[in-house]
């Protein structure tokens, strides 16, 4: 180990640091659990209090925020069905049935383990081969990075199995809400009739609250109403370490996640989501039970939550090695460096080699802590579903208006909120999926992006998408994850005959 590497260990285990990464690890579990309350927002908020520390202070608290926004947001997805954070939207899919069948333990056990794991490979990642992986990100062109965000729209052909027009129709719908706003190339106003709060779109987390708390909200009502003496779902959770088989059920789930978070935390601007959904679709093709999936699969918890928080430490890699910040949290990550001081980039391997590696072990420290508090306090965090529904829902209610008016500091979006709440509504009366128009706000202002530059730059030429070797790799990927389905679907016909 050379000297910059010890000098670095030394700093991310002083105590004082210890200390600042396990408070950042414990806001950022309750952040993540709140609805509406964006990493993102927490960071922000804390951020002034990191002017008066030091640096390694700062950092470590940061990074513990970070790692445990992103763990806590399965939480609150897995007991109400109600993501804490965007990436958390897939872990609900089977988090929550597991929930109703009284085994919110073991969906909560499964979900911080696969947490765990999909950190430190990220942390490896990061510090064995950051520089490597940083290059091969910076390669990619926009019709590499267009390429990349419509294979992760194909999930969508997945997620309509039971009805592909419903599926599909659920996600034109979502291309059509993103194109509210700004033109994200020319800047001109779209479908905003001249209402000035338009103009800014559709803010993606007003939309998700919307979707899915208010419809949650809305049954639980009616089950109150028509049983109400009906026990509340996983009241007994009983043991929380995953048994043997789950854990051998979730070891290539996790896996998969954890290599494809941090694949896509190190492209810049793709995100969380996007590495959540892919790794749910593949760990489904891979099983050996896929029509477990939705109805409360240990795989299904896997291999999102492995994926999200390994984007994390993915995200981290641009941001060190080139100064390019993975996501948003990254961005503001390297504000709070430069109040410092400190610029991220190449350099700051070469002349604050030992704060790098603090950071690097920090982000190591950050995922210890969030195994060990989540582990202590979930009995606590799980007793929040013995909550009477005459309080609970009311405190739901209210945290998702406050939510939603933190975003942007306006009632507009508290509006938006309601009213995607009558769509999640009438999306289920309809027995649409929600999960295609939540893909396609997440991915739809990315994808028109990139589509548009690459034809702009290429004078409308759309060879320029089959002539990058990372583009015709995302493109045949994207095929396969199409025609996927109807190969599962045509193996089931004949199967039956």
């Amino acid at each position: 180990m050379n000297e910059e590497i010890l000098a670095g260990l030394m700093q991310a285990i002083q105590l004082s640091s210890l200390m600042a990464t396990g408070i950042g690890a414990l806001l950022g579990l309750v952040v993540g659990m709140i609805p509406g309350l964006t990493i993102s927002a927490g960071i922000i908020i804390v951020l002034p209090l990191t002017f008066v520390l030091s640096p390694a202070i700062s950092i470590a608290l940061l990074l513990g925020l970070y790692a445990g926004g992103m763990m806590g947001g399965s939480f609150s997805a897995i007991l109400l069905n109600i993501p804490g954070t965007p990436s958390a939207s897939a872990t609900a899919l089977d988090g929550y049935p597991l929930t109703v069948k009284g085994e919110a333990g073991r969906a909560l056990g499964v979900s911080i383990l696969a947490s765990f794991v999909g950190g430190i490979f990220s942390f490896f990642c990061l510090y064995f081969i950051a520089p490597s992986l940083a290059n091969l990100a910076l390669e990619f062109r926009t019709q590499d990075l267009f390429s990349l965000v419509f294979f992760g729209l194909t999930v969508i052909c997945s997620f309509a199995a039971k009805s592909l027009i419903k599926g599909l129709l659920s996600g034109v719908i979502g291309l059509i809400i993103v194109t509210v706003g700004q033109d994200p190339v020319m800047g001109t106003a779209r479908f905003t009739f001249g209402d000035a709060n338009m103009l800014s779109g559709i803010h993606f987390l007003t939309a998700m609250i919307g979707l899915f708390a208010i419809p949650q909200m809305m049954e639980s009502l009616l089950e109150i109403r028509q049983v109400s003496n009906k026990p509340l779902p996983g009241a007994g959770f009983g043991r929380i370490f995953p048994k043997f088989s789950d854990l051998k059920a979730m070891r290539f789930p996790a896996a998969i996640g954890a290599f494809v978070g941090t694949f896509i935390g190190i492209l810049p601007g793709a995100g969380g989501p996007i590495a959540a959904f892919i790794s749910y679709d593949y760990a489904k093709k891979i099983s050996s039970k896929p029509n477990e999936f939705g109805e409360g699969s240990v795989e299904g918890i896997a291999a999102p939550e492995a994926a999200n928080n390994a984007v994390t430490g993915g995200a981290l890699i641009p941001m060190m090695t080139l100064g390019i910040p993975g996501d948003p949290v990254t961005a503001i990550l390297i504000g709070a460096l430069l109040v410092h001081g400190l610029a991220p980039g190449p350099m700051l391997f070469l002349e604050q080699a030992d704060f790098a590696y603090t950071i690097i072990f920090s982000f190591f420290i950050a995922n210890v802590f969030n195994l060990l508090i989540a582990m202590a306090g979930l009995k606590f965090l799980v007793k929040v579903l013995s909550a009477p529904k005459s309080i609970l829902l009311p405190t739901i209610a209210l945290l998702c208006v406050i939510g939603s008016y933190a975003l942007r500091n306006s009632f507009f979006d508290i509006y938006v909120m309601f009213f995607f709440g009558l769509i999640g509504i009438a999306m289920r009366w309809l027995k649409m999926p929600v999960v295609p128009l939540l893909l396609a706000l997440v991915l739809g202002r990315q994808l028109e992006e990139h589509l548009r530059v690459s034809l702009t730059s290429s004078k409308g030429d759309i060879s320029v998408f089959f002539t990058s070797p990372f583009s015709v790799l995302f493109l045949c990927l994207s095929l396969v994850s199409i025609l996927w389905p109807f190969v599962i679907e045509r193996r089931k016909k004949l199967a039956t005959k």
